[in-house]
């Protein structure tokens, strides 16, 4: 299992993780005339298959490794497993509603009101798991968070005065996908702290299988109650 050996390689992967997570959405403003509830079947069965490309070519080395991806799925614990399952499940959800909310309020406003409640939820809720890392640092990140929130929130405020409309359900929507986004990073800390922990490669295929499992449920109901616009 390959991972990092310096402060930064780590750092360098780090930063590529959030440039990718802050990037994505913008494939989905992308895309014209496609329904978000279509455009996530895509999201979901794709963020699984890089995974699972990236567990059997970096996560498995070796198979002597017992950290290798096949080694660890063998001997983590099963409820490592089924609390990946769930996280995926509420990392899914959280999703599909940042969608939708970007959808209805844009890009500019869904994206920082969402991840900002993200982050603040799921430091504070981690690190009461786990309380490892420099809390000062953590706690000028979550502060930055806080800031940038509410911040936007201005700019909705300034948006309404100036007679653009950005919806209250809009808003809603997305503190709702934020909270949400924040939840499922405590169940990633307890699978990978407890028992036969899972490592990371087995992590990332278990959260995207439990999302690509979910859409079952949660991609299905909004297909049928959409958000936005009529069913699909």
């Amino acid at each position: 299992m390959y991972t990092p050996h310096s402060l930064e390689i780590a750092l360098l992967m780090m930063i590529t993780s959030a440039i990718c997570w802050g990037s994505w959405a913008n494939t989905f403003k992308g895309v014209k005339n496609y329904r978000f509830e279509l455009f996530y079947w895509d999201y979901a069965l794709g963020i699984f298959l890089v995974s699972l490309i990236l567990a059997f070519t970096m996560g498995n080395t070796s198979s002597s490794d017992p950290a290798s991806f096949l080694n660890n799925v063998h001997s983590a614990d099963g409820s490592n497993i089924v609390y990946m399952l769930i996280a995926g499940a509420i990392f899914n959800l959280a999703n599909l509603l940042l969608v939708a909310g970007i959808d209805m309020a844009g890009l500019a406003v869904a994206f920082p009101v969402s991840i900002g409640i993200a982050l603040v939820v799921g430091v504070v809720s981690s690190y009461a798991l786990q309380p490892k890392g420099n809390l000062g640092l953590l706690a000028a990140g979550v502060t930055c968070a806080v800031v940038a929130v509410i911040l936007d929130g201005k700019a909705y405020g300034s948006l309404a005065s100036a007679g653009r409309s950005v919806s209250k359900k809009s808003i809603v929507t997305c503190i709702v996908s934020g909270v949400l986004m924040g939840l499922w990073a405590p169940f990633v800390t307890r699978a990978m702290t407890h028992g036969n922990p899972l490592g990371p490669y087995s992590v990332a295929v278990f959260l995207t299988l439990g999302a690509l499992l979910s859409c079952l449920i949660w991609n299905v109901y909004f297909m049928k109650k959409p958000l936005v616009g009529e069913p699909v």
